[in-house]
């Protein structure tokens, strides 16, 4: 039975000793976080140079780690004392389980510390034990170091040897909180959520931002951004998430009443980054999150992006701006969102038949002084909601 789940970081080791203390101990916590979350239960969650040990029994566990922002690989392991011998009877017992008849093994192996024996020797060794075992009740068995049907790999550290079979592939990046805090525009639509994901996983806390477009939105589409950010809040156990909802619909009613009707989604977008940066100052917060994709709607061609942010002066970041519809729909799909993402709502009835694909830098800035911007923008950020939503779905506010 295994008894402790290897976790294994990247990029963390190529910081500096300090910065790399802080983003391991982050991790930790995020680890503990997540297992909490799950309802995996450990004794002890340990550093080690380059690796970070979950005292655990439960089989679940290395899949559940390999879901934390930071973790590149987790393996359920069984550890012993780190000697050839001790190790050669695990990897004999573990090879009397899963090798069949006429199968092929190897056994891979890493060390590390000072031993008085190679990685060679271990492979030697364990290869052996699992060999003769194998012969002994009668199977044939066979070794293929290029393509074998069955591996075992043991890894020799300084104190302890940890064997394991399986590999957990993490999500990667870095851990979540060591980048600190950005608003995260999320309509609830594909694409803003899986914008956010990918912020989170480069150790971005979020401040998710809905703009309420009622009355030309209803309900449904609320809910479905709501349900897209506990799917994210999920994501982050330990970090709970101020959803700011913003009433945004009397800004469209003043744009559709003084301004050209081709520009109202243009006007409707600069609106929202100065809404969001509002709310990024008051929340010390380093920048704003958008769903956009290069030319995949009429908003986001090269020159309204262009015009979109003309005089603004606003940090923004597009995680999807290089990526296409069905690379963002299988990260959807990997992540969790994408099911609430494609839930039935009532499209924004503001959207104009022929919207401005090709808008003048200097365009929507003229736009704008036919209505008092700085007032529309003040009385949405007074009007806001805060709602507070934590791991495990639950919502206060």
């Amino acid at each position: 039975m295994t008894d402790i789940i290897i976790v294994r970081y990247g990029e963390l080791a190529l910081k500096s000793t300090g910065v790399r203390n802080w983003y391991e101990r982050k991790l930790v916590q995020n680890i503990a976080a997540m297992l909490k979350l799950r309802g995996i239960k450990y004794s002890q969650i340990k550093r080690e140079w380059g690796r970070i040990f979950v005292h655990t029994t439960d089989p679940e566990a290395a899949g559940v780690v390999a879901d934390v922002f930071g973790v590149v690989s987790a393996s359920p392991a069984i550890s012993s004392d780190a000697t050839l011998a001790d190790a050669a009877k695990v990897c004999a017992d573990i090879g009397a389980g899963m090798i069949n008849d006429g199968e092929s093994f190897a056994i891979r192996t890493r060390r590390t510390g000072n031993h008085s024996f190679s990685s060679r020797d271990i492979g030697i060794k364990c290869g052996d034990a699992v060999w003769e075992h194998l012969e002994s009740v009668g199977q044939g068995p066979s070794v293929n170091l290029t393509d074998p049907d069955k591996e075992i790999f043991v890894e020799m550290r300084q104190t302890r040897a940890y064997i394991y079979t399986e590999i957990s592939k993490g999500v990667g990046g870095l851990p979540l909180g060591t980048q600190g805090k950005m608003v995260a525009l999320v309509s609830g639509g594909i694409d803003s959520p899986v914008s956010a994901w990918l912020m989170m996983k480069r150790g971005v806390e979020i401040i998710p931002v809905y703009c309420n477009n009622e009355p030309f939105s209803d309900e449904t589409t609320r809910e479905r951004a709501m349900d897209c950010i506990k799917v994210l809040a999920d994501w982050a156990p330990g970090h709970f998430m101020k959803v700011y909802e913003v009433p945004h619909g009397d800004n469209l009613t003043a744009f559709l009443t003084d301004c050209e009707y081709k520009n109202t989604c243009l006007l409707c977008r600069r609106t929202m980054y100065r809404e969001a940066f509002e709310i990024m100052k008051k929340e010390n917060a380093s920048g704003i999150i958008t769903g956009a994709s290069l030319g995949q709607v009429a908003s986001q061609t090269s020159a309204n992006m262009y015009a979109e942010i003309y005089g603004l002066g606003i940090p923004l970041y597009h995680p999807l701006i290089g990526l296409d519809k069905t690379e963002i729909i299988d990260i959807a799909n990997r992540i969790g969102t994408f099911n609430a993402s494609i839930k039935p709502v009532t499209c924004c009835t503001a959207v104009p038949d022929h919207p401005e694909v090709k808008a003048k830098v200097d365009a929507l800035a003229l736009e704008e002084k036919k209505v008092d911007i700085d007032e529309l923008v003040a009385d949405s950020v007074s009007g806001a909601k805060i709602i507070i939503i934590d791991s495990l779905s639950s919502i206060s506010g």
